[in-house]
């Protein structure tokens, strides 16, 4: 699993890199932080606060995707 984690992170870096979006950058964070947590192991403290990294990183990229929707008069 750790394997796909990174493989997914380096995708994510390289599209980052070549069509800078911001909207990659919690996409990048949530893949890292799933990598490092499933490193760690699961007894690992370190490894349950990567995986709420990982929740709060996902949370973020769901706000910056959601549309905003103007008041309608």
């Amino acid at each position: 699993m750790v394997g796909l984690y990174v493989a997914a992170t380096v995708v994510t870096l390289m599209q980052l890199l070549r069509r800078h979006e911001r909207r990659l950058l919690p996409l990048l964070a949530t893949f890292a932080c799933l990598a490092v947590a499933r490193f760690l192991g699961p007894e690992s403290r370190w490894a349950t606060g990567f995986e709420v990294g990982a929740v709060a990183t996902g949370l973020v990229l769901v706000a910056m995707l959601t549309p905003r929707h103007t008041a309608v008069r």
